[in-house]
């Protein structure tokens, strides 16, 4: 529109910022820890190193073996959610399908 400061139409609302969904385990065939992040390199380093109180540092889930982007926090969420509620099968079945040995990822990242 004419008169607007450019700048405007570029400012990224913070709704739109990308963000991860990821599970992490403790082993293959662990128990399964769905999480969803707008940082996953310093999240996952948050669970590894169990700088965070809760379920994750309970159960020593360290292993990042899935992890997924999109493009907003929103749809970030919603996927979380959903995942939460599958069956413990799918979740690994989801897992198996894009990383079948368990490995884990967090290296891939930095």
């Amino acid at each position: 529109m004419a008169g607007l400061d450019p700048a405007i139409h570029a400012f990224k609302h913070p709704v739109m910022r990308e963000a991860w969904v990821y599970i992490m385990t403790n082993r293959p065939n662990g128990t399964l820890y769905v999480g969803v992040t707008t940082n996953l390199l310093r999240r996952t380093w948050e669970h590894r190193e169990g700088a965070i109180e809760g379920f994750t540092k309970q159960y020593g889930l360290k292993r990042l073996v899935y992890y997924e982007r999109h493009e907003s926090i929103v749809l970030a969420i919603q996927r979380e959610k959903n995942i939460k509620h599958w069956q413990r099968a799918w979740k690994v079945r989801l897992i198996l399908d894009n990383n079948s040995g368990w490995v884990d990822l967090y290296e891939s990242l930095q």
